[in-house]
């Protein structure tokens, strides 16, 4: 655990030096194009179910969900601004979270931090995943990158997300912290690169075949409640 703090600290340090340019250029175009501030702010949950504030820039119209509840919507929203779709395509409203990493909030890799008010869906088991810091990117982030097509297809995406996605979102957790070493969360991070870049690596995340077959069972269900 120190030496994923030591290279979490120490590489979000050294990128956010690096990256300067590249966010005070995505801070201008999300100013520039829509009214409202540049960050998003909003509750989370990390390790230890301790509560803290999350940084993202912003991608949605200020006057939804003015109250930073976490409204699950399709990728389609008209809520999301045209700059929005683009920053979320590429993962680039993450890179504020670099800031989360420094202060001890988050992990480069881990669960993706919860919302408060989704806890009361968490068994005492599956509050095991708060063991560990909440990552900016994690197996389940790579294996379910295309959650907003999946939204798509159903009628009430909250209702599919904590049913559904949920569930199967903590079944991946427990198997990334089963396994957890500084070298997986290296793959993981590369992992969510080529994603990004439209390339799949699942397999080499997730080693347990069953859980691959439960996505592909999560698109069958979704679909089916289109028809």
């Amino acid at each position: 655990m120190l030496a994923k703090r030591i290279f979490d600290f120490s590489v979000a340090l050294f990128a956010v030096i690096v990256l300067c340019p590249v966010f005070l250029g995505v801070a201008i175009l999300v100013k520039a194009t829509s009214r409202g501030p540049a960050l998003f702010k909003q509750k989370r949950l990390t390790m230890g179910m301790r509560e803290f504030t999350i940084y993202k820039f912003r991608t949605m119209c200020t006057d939804f969900d003015k109250d930073a509840r976490g409204i699950q919507i399709k990728g389609s929203s008209q809520a999301i601004t045209p700059v929005g779709k683009f920053l979320r395509k590429t993962k680039l409203d993450e890179l504020p979270q670099l800031w989360n990493i420094i202060k001890g909030d988050m992990s480069f890799v881990g669960p993706r931090p919860e919302l408060p008010r989704r806890l009361q869906y968490y068994s005492l088991t599956d509050k095991e995943i708060f063991a560990v810091r909440s990552g900016v990117s994690s197996p389940a982030s790579v294996v379910l990158a295309q959650e907003e097509y999946l939204m798509e297809h159903v009628t009430d995406p909250e209702k599919f997300y904590v049913e559904k996605i949920m569930p199967f979102k903590i079944d991946l957790n427990k198997h990334y912290i089963q396994r957890m070493s500084l070298m997986l969360d290296i793959e993981v991070i590369f992992a969510t690169v080529l994603r990004i870049s439209g390339i799949n690596c699942d397999s080499i995340l997730v080693s347990d075949p069953t859980l691959l077959e439960k996505r592909t069972m999560l698109f069958e269900i979704a679909r089916s409640q289109q028809s």
